[in-house]
């Protein structure tokens, strides 16, 4: 392929220096102004990059080293964005989208990122649901050996995924209540996977923290290691730095 540019994230200028960074493909990472704007990138050796586990985590870590060097405010770019001049990134992202990307380094300054997965065991949990609502659990098992109805079925199975809904939305609404009022902004994300009930981002301020750490933890006191809480407390701001075009 010809030489192309792969690109990590965008800072105001300088942008970050002196960095001794490992990019994609061992390549070291460098810094290129474009316009008003100072661009991380490592030279690209394949024109697509495949999402594997290795190279999203490689990604992220170029960000999170130039963040950990004293560099916090960036704009970090999706995986995968090589582009083969720095021309055509000009004319594409930087110069069209200037003043939202200003807007949206007024708004990252002095703010982080941090995540919230929250998953629970589904069968665990539909037991625990019948033991402490007896009268469904009667219900059911009274169904049990009987050749049932369509209707029948659907009728306790709903119940069921209501009563487990409704656990759920509970849950969500113990981190909503305790977390969003500490953040700037906040981000509920798609769930991965079946197992996974709330999947937020909040924007905090970078002194709040420790603060918010602790809140989560007390969350975590609570439901006594009933459901697993995955905290990510350092990251680059991907759910708050989106261009909407």
């Amino acid at each position: 392929m010809k030489s192309g540019f792969y690109v990590y994230g965008i800072f105001l200028p300088p942008g970050p220096q002196n960095l001794s960074l490992q990019g994609l493909d061992k390549e070291s990472v460098n810094i290129q102004v474009v316009d008003e704007f100072a661009v991380l990138y490592s030279m690209a050796k394949q024109e697509r990059y495949l999402a594997s586990r290795r190279n999203l985590l490689t990604h992220e870590k170029v960000l999170e080293s130039a963040m950990e060097s004293g560099y916090r405010n960036v704009l970090p770019m999706r995986f995968g964005l090589v582009v083969s001049d720095w021309e055509k990134f000009s004319q594409q992202l930087t110069n069209p989208f200037e003043q939202v990307m200003k807007e949206l380094f007024v708004k990252l300054e002095n703010n982080r990122e941090v995540g919230i997965k929250v998953y629970w065991e589904p069968d665990a949990e539909i037991q625990k649901l019948l033991v402490e609502n007896p009268e469904l659990k009667t219900q059911r098992d009274s169904l049990v050996g009987k050749n049932l109805s369509m209707d029948e079925v659907i009728q306790i199975g709903q119940a069921i995924e209501q009563e487990m809904n409704n656990r759920k939305q509970y849950i969500i609404e113990i981190f909503q209540t305790t977390l969003n009022q500490m953040a700037i902004e906040v981000v509920e994300n798609d769930l991965q996977t079946e197992k996974m009930i709330y999947n937020a981002a909040y924007l905090i301020p970078w002194e709040k923290e420790s603060e918010f750490g602790e809140k989560v933890e007390v969350i975590d006191s609570k439901f006594e290691g009933r459901f697993k809480i995955r905290y990510n407390s350092f990251t680059a701001p991907f759910n708050f730095a989106r261009i909407q075009e």
